[in-house]
């Protein structure tokens, strides 16, 4: 065991006087630069044959390298960014580092990391070089370990949190990182914090966590409610609640005992069902729940001397940005994208602003593009990565949204509905994934051109809503929890294979976390039309004021009307959209999005177990 390191939050009230050149570099240097010698050390033995490929698998995926599809010489690079945060010379950094190592641009995931692809194996440890530099590390972002510990992009300066809980998310991070209790779980494990119920996944991983404040003795004390079991997946599971309230000093205790117990009683045997939401679920809610709270009776006794999670509270000045004194024109587009992509912080004059991406997709030199506006304009001078495959500018002051939507306009990054049904989620798909059966990359790139297209994002009864797409069933792609969610998969007339989607509705992620319900199969080249059509069906059977998310919640509690009642009346809609033309009636319809040859549902074998 190792105790947890101290880390720095942003000030939630006054800017200080120091020069607008004074950017702040990372705080926390989380990169080793004998783990990248390492790295180029094993990859010798495996290439000359005294390294067997299972022990360089386990060893390249503990430093956060896939293997990318259908081929062991290249690799997907994840970096482990802790909260999200990411400073503008890291993002200088990747940037150099995908021009001259992988393809020219960096992948958000919805796990807040970048990713970089298709890096030859001999190349990963140049690239594990130059992010160790700057104080990034890749180090258990992939492999069954503690994966990257996730927080809000809105911590901090949230309207509706309690407290920042970003400094527990980042100590966590310190605590765990190379700690030898999350080296070798029966797999993968998530940890997510989120400032409020609205902004986060509490309910859906491994142990989620939220900013509580109580009363006791006339004293207020900070805490969390914390659940335990959820996941997303072939099988998914909404997370239990472990008990009322979890102080702060119970929290780490609370999080080593949970992780001693899956370690202890997870299935490895079985990969499929090697996930801590199978063994909760298969010993019951209650019993996984009191062998919790025994377990952590148990490692305050044996561990308080030893472990310590510290939290660094002190306030961090935020820089004073100059605003010039010109009043810039307001280019043209502008007022449509304040509404979708900016919200308005708990601190009055500032506002965070969301970068709609195309699948998370971002250009080498729209990273740097994004480093240098983080350092002109934002008072906090970082950038954190969002939950829906994008970016997010905080501390940007009101004055200057106009100017920052003017850089964002030259370097294409200027596109509307970042927080809007527009802004679809979509995983890598087979563009480089070995499970996947279609391409959910390209899919949710043409229906965000689409939407776009159609102003979906300037229409309110659309706003809360979401779409989500995995290239499989395994929910990479977060399809479970979508307002519309689909997964991959493929489809057959005659002997003629085709790329296919099953759709779900009603998924949800907030307070009333709710997994989709599967509704109809939808071919690849139908998947726009589909939302269309149900967008249309929405338009002419809801009530004053509903939006379409709520409205899918009423059919499917069986409390629809006047026509549509119930979710079997929606299939009934859809059917005569769907029907699968031959070949010869429409070639197109057979090659999936991306690929002008013939479909097919080959695979590969799946990392993520490995």
């Amino acid at each position: 065991m190792h105790s947890g390191g101290y880390l720095s939050i942003m000030s939630n009230t006054s800017v200080n006087q120091s020069k607008p050149d004074n950017i702040p570099k990372h705080k926390i240097d989380w990169g080793r630069l004998e783990e990248a010698e390492r790295f180029a050390e094993l990859v010798k033995q495996f290439r000359q044959g005294s390294l067997n490929r299972d022990d360089f698998r386990r060893f390249r995926l503990q430093h956060g390298a896939y293997g990318s599809r259908m081929t062991d010489d290249y690799s997907m690079i994840r970096l482990k960014l802790p909260a999200g945060e990411v400073y503008p010379e890291q993002l200088d950094k990747i940037a150099d580092l995908s021009d001259s190592f992988s393809i020219g641009n960096a992948h958000v995931s919805t796990r807040q990391n970048f990713q970089l692809h298709w890096v030859a194996l001999e190349d990963v440890s140049e690239v594990l070089r130059g992010l160790a530099e700057v104080g990034v590390t890749t180090r258990e972002a992939c492999g069954n370990s503690v994966r990257s510990i996730m927080c809000s992009p809105l911590a901090g300066v949230c309207p509706e949190e309690i407290f920042d809980p970003t400094p527990y998310a980042v100590a966590t991070t310190k605590f765990l990182l190379r700690n030898p209790m999350s080296q070798s779980l029966p797999r993968k494990f998530k940890i997510n914090f989120t400032c409020c119920e609205k902004h986060g996944m509490a309910r859906m991983v491994d142990i989620g966590l939220i900013p509580q404040q109580v009363e006791i003795n006339g004293k207020t004390q900070r805490g969390f409610k914390i659940f335990l079991g959820g996941g997303l997946g072939a099988q998914s599971f909404v997370g239990h609640q472990l008990e009322t309230f979890t102080s702060e000093e119970e929290l780490l205790y609370t999080i080593i005992s949970v992780i001693r117990i899956f370690d202890r009683l997870g299935n490895r045997e079985n990969m499929a069902r090697a996930r801590m939401r199978y063994l909760v679920n298969e010993m019951g809610w209650e019993k996984f729940q009191n062998l919790v709270l025994k377990e952590r009776a148990m490692v305050k006794m044996l561990l308080s001397v030893v472990v310590k999670l510290e939290v660094d509270k002190t306030p961090e000045v935020l820089r004073k940005i100059s605003i010039s004194s010109e009043i810039p024109s307001i280019p043209q587009g502008y007022s449509r994208w304040v509404k979708s992509n900016t919200v308005k912080q708990k601190q009055p004059g500032f506002s965070s602003v969301f970068l709609t991406l195309e699948s998370g997709d971002v250009t080498s030199n729209q990273l740097r593009a994004i480093a240098e506006m983080a350092r002109e304009l934002t008072a906090d001078g970082q950038i954190r990565n969002g939950f829906s495959q994008d970016m997010v500018f905080r501390w940007v002051q009101d004055e200057d949204l106009p100017r920052l939507y003017a850089k964002l306009l030259e370097v294409g990054l200027a596109n509307p509905g970042a927080l809007t049904m527009a802004s679809v989620v979509g995983c890598s798909g087979t563009t480089s994934c070995n499970l996947a059966l279609t391409n959910s990359h390209r899919l949710a790139k043409e229906v965000q051109r689409k939407f776009i297209e159609l102003k979906i994002d300037e229409d309110d009864d659309l706003r809360n809503s979401t779409i989500k797409i995995s290239g499989c069933p395994n929910s990479c792609g977060q399809h479970e929890i979508a307002t519309i969610g689909f997964y991959g998969g493929g489809g057959r007339l005659g002997k003629d294979m085709y790329p296919l989607y099953t759709m779900l509705l009603g998924g949800r992620s907030d307070e009333d976390t709710t997994l989709g319900h599967t509704c109809v199969k939808v071919p690849a080249k139908r998947v726009i039309p589909i939302i269309l059509k149900i967008v249309e069906i929405f338009k002419s059977e809801k009530r004053p004021n509903e939006t379409l998310d709520l409205w899918i919640r009423r059919v499917l509690e069986g409390n629809g009307g006047p026509n549509v009642k119930s979710l079997d009346d929606i299939k009934e809609l859809l059917k005569s959209a769907v029907v699968v033309p031959t070949k010869e009636q429409d070639e197109d319809f057979y090659a999936d999005y991306g690929n002008d040859g013939s479909y097919h549902a080959k695979t590969g074998r799946g990392e993520c177990a490995a």
